[in-house]
């Protein structure tokens, strides 16, 4: 489920900038999130699945 959101963030991210509009700095909030929950979850050795 991490995964995702994860994806769908980055999509969501990437079309905000390949079109220029932007929910503010919201999704990119999110997206930061959703990779320092990945990374602690790499570091701890838990699946990330």
């Amino acid at each position: 489920m991490l995964w995702t959101i994860a994806i769908v963030l980055i999509v969501l991210w990437l079309l905000g900038v390949v079109t220029s509009y932007t929910v503010g700095g919201f999704i990119h909030i999110l997206l930061v999130v959703a990779v320092i929950v990945v990374l602690v979850r790499l570091i701890k050795g838990q699946k990330i699945v």
